[in-house]
């Protein structure tokens, strides 16, 4: 380990030497407390400590509702409890009451088609929330030869992980984001070789049973202080010769999220780690810590050489029980964010909580395990919690997806986010809106030879899209009934984040008079304080009316009109407007809405339906500049007011659109600067402005939508005197 340590960076030093005097903190207060101690200091909810014990064991906390904590000898008042479970490294027979997942062995013929194969083993394998697929194909091409031939001066800088279990306090959390070192692939595989011949003077593969109890004893109380894990690295080890079976497959990991049947194919930039596979090289115990996709997606995983690797999965329905023993047992309330079932969740998206899986099998959460070896896929399913770690030196390689039956899922991840204020990484609205118009270009269900499962998907796409419409229709009726709307203009943009709860808007959003604060309609108008004054312009999607025909055309084939009652609080969050009351004073779904305004409009001189490129800036910078012109939507009194920039009095300047959207570790930046002169708005997708080539059920739908990533800036206001009816 010391010579290890000569070459980790600073910060690692730094951090091992700070865990290491934890550690011994904790040893010495053991030795003086005994096996069973109290917290010398009392917690909300009766929180103990877990000493040391001679067993070196590892304890975790669970509520004793049967046991008064008494600290300094005093109770910790009316409902606080001992947390004081131990689970003891000397006793890991656990291990072996944790039931296999399923183990599915396609055809050739079956593993044609990657997400037609999933949709079929769906109903099944989700129920355990992972499950493993054995490969008929094989790679020629090995993963090193690729990584060191095909992908030229190909490096990686690794994370060091602490090998060990954290208190989960305020002053003793885990991160594995300190850097390590720099490597080739062949350099890593020969330091993960030395690390595992010097521990078990071996150069082969060990039992994985004994495995499994190997890393749980050494996570508690080993003298291993680290190893080094290179997760998250860009690229893919599936060769890109034609001869090579798997490579050229549908399972290559560069191909699925953009299969014809993947919902991830509708977004037209990449998102690293999401559409685009990442790299995942590891040792002796490097491990990847409890936790659930971006999302709620899937993810697909391949093994593509070396030592075997140890899962443990959590169906998604039990991700809820997962939540609250995680909250009740393994984290203290000083550390939760939030209160409530989304406590735990905000913590458990650091991707840093690693604990044995006994803890949920005392509480009865179901666990399942699997052992990937190379060769071999696992897939997670929609909101499974997944943890593992590896036997040996390996590089694994995985990727996200989602298909129809993933809109429920990603319905319930958007309102958590909005719920902690976390950014999206997608643009939920804007896929549930493309994948319902390209099922309603499509054929009718009837008439072709769909599969249970295809149909339960389109379903559910059905369904999360009528919630949607039938959501913002009530939200631009109460909007309209409030008398708040100043003005209202065809909404261009492709996806915007609302300013307030980070909620994608891609439909209809509301914006002030300076055009940096967007807000979307699940918020109080009448307690709107936006920072430049009361004007509130609604920005709605010029197809409305062809998206709620759609939408009541869903409700009347029947297939959704016994699932729209439920879940519409999803789509609604943080709304309070209810539709019962709205019915009372009038409300009917899919009316027309009609919005008078007599008062001074802020007309936004660069949302217009139609984009004329007028060429580069002279200044040399790299944004594309638009003159736009906008179809007439409003009657204006006397036809005074001249709507196409080209023939305005006013300097008016030209939106631009960035090239690039810059990614940090996979999320845009949600900063913004503005000035009176120029603002900016968070667009996490834009109108694609060149025609290339797309894919033929993208073109069907391009009339309506737009895509991509990117940061709009604005320049320049008109402000006119109109008076105008306007339906909508």
């Amino acid at each position: 380990m010391a010579e290890r340590r000569n070459y980790l960076s600073k910060e690692a030093i730094d951090g091992l030497e700070y865990l290491k005097r934890k550690r011994l903190q904790r040893m010495r207060s053991g030795s003086v407390n005994g096996t069973v101690g109290l917290s010398t200091r009392a917690r909300s909810g009766g929180d103990a400590t877990r000493p040391s014990s001679a067993s070196c064991g590892m304890r975790l906390r669970v509520t004793a509702s049967d046991t008064v904590s008494k600290v300094n000898g005093a109770s910790t008042g009316e409902g606080a409890f001992l947390k004081k479970e131990r689970f003891e490294t000397d006793d890991l027979k656990w291990t072996e009451r944790l039931p296999e997942c399923p183990v599915y062995r396609p055809t050739k013929d079956e593993f044609e088609d990657p997400l037609t194969y999933l949709q079929k083993i769906f109903p099944e394998a989700s129920k355990y929330g992972i499950c493993k697929i054995i490969s008929p194909l094989t790679a020629t091409v090995p993963a090193g030869a690729v990584l060191m031939k095909e992908k030229t001066n190909f490096k990686f800088t690794t994370r060091v992980q602490p090998l060990r279990l954290a208190e989960w306090d305020s002053d003793d959390k885990v991160t594995f984001f300190m850097s390590g070192r720099t490597y080739t692939f062949r350099d890593y595989e020969k330091m993960a070789d030395k690390v595992f011949a010097r521990r078990y003077c071996s150069g082969g593969s060990l039992p994985d049973s004994f495995m499994e109890k190997e890393f749980w004893k050494e996570i508690a109380c080993g003298k291993t202080e680290s190893v080094e894990y290179a997760c998250d690295v860009d690229g893919s080890a599936f060769s890109s010769a034609p001869g090579d079976p798997l490579g050229s497959s549908k399972w290559n990991l560069n191909k699925v999220s953009r299969l014809p049947k993947s919902t991830l194919r509708l977004l037209e930039t990449s998102i690293p780690g999401v559409t685009e596979p990442m790299l995942y090289i590891g040792m002796l115990f490097s491990m990847f810590a409890w936790h659930v996709e971006d999302h709620y997606l899937y993810s697909i995983n391949y093994q593509h050489c070396g030592a075997s690797k140890t899962w443990y999965g959590v169906p998604g329905s039990a991700a809820l029980n997962f939540e609250k023993v995680v909250r009740e047992c393994v984290y203290s309330e000083e550390i939760l964010s939030a209160n409530g079932e989304d406590g735990a969740f905000d913590v458990l998206l650091g991707k840093t909580t690693i604990f044995p899986p006994k803890i949920l099998l005392d509480h009865d959460v179901p666990v399942y395990k699997a052992v990937q070896n190379p060769g071999e896929f696992v897939i997670t399913f929609p909101r499974a919690y997944h943890a593992g770690f590896s036997h040996g030196f390996n590089c694994g390689e995985a990727v996200n997806f989602a298909m129809g039956d993933w809109f429920p899922f990603g319905a319930i991840a958007s309102c958590r986010y909005a719920h902690l204020n976390r950014l999206p990484l997608l643009p939920h609205e804007e896929l549930i809106c493309k994948e319902a118009m390209f099922l309603n270009s499509s054929p009718k269900p009837e008439n072709l030879d769909f599969t249970p499962a295809e149909l339960s998907g389109q379903r559910s796409i059905k369904t999360a899209f009528v919630h949607l419409i039938r959501f913002l229709h009530l939200a631009r009726w109460s909007l309209m009934k409030s008398g708040l709307c100043t003005g209202l203009v065809p909404n261009t943009y492709g996806t915007i984040v609302c300013s307030l709860c980070k909620r994608d808007c891609y439909l209809a959003f509301i914006n002030c008079h300076c055009y940096s604060h967007p807000v979307c309609l699940r918020h109080d108008f009448k307690k709107l304080d936006l920072p430049c004054g009361t004007t509130r312009t609604l920005f709605l999607r010029g197809n409305i009316e062809v998206l709620e025909a759609a939408a009541k055309k869903f409700e009347e084939e029947g297939v959704v009109s016994d699932m729209i009652t439920s879940d519409e609080d999803l789509y609604a969050y943080p709304s309070s407007i209810k539709l019962a009351a709205a019915k009372e004073e009038g409300y009917s779904p899919y009316s027309t809405i009609d919005f008078d305004f007599n008062t001074e409009l802020g007309f936004f001189s660069a949302v217009q339906d139609e984009l004329l490129v007028a060429g580069q800036e002279s200044d040399g910078s790299d944004y594309e500049s638009f003159r736009v012109k906008r179809r007439s939507l409003l009657k204006c009194e006397n036809r005074k007011v001249v709507l196409e920039t080209r023939d305005s009095g006013h300097h008016q300047e030209h939106k631009r659109l960035k090239k690039s959207q810059k990614y940090h570790e996979g999320r845009y930046s949600s900063s913004s600067s503005s000035s009176s002169k120029e603002e900016e708005v968070l667009v996490i997708s834009k109108r694609k402005e060149t025609h290339g080539q797309r894919q033929s059920d993208v073109k069907k739908i391009e009339n309506h939508f737009g895509g991509g990533f990117k940061r709009l800036k604005v320049k320049a206001l008109i402000n006119h005197n109109v008076t105008a009816s306007t339906s909508f």
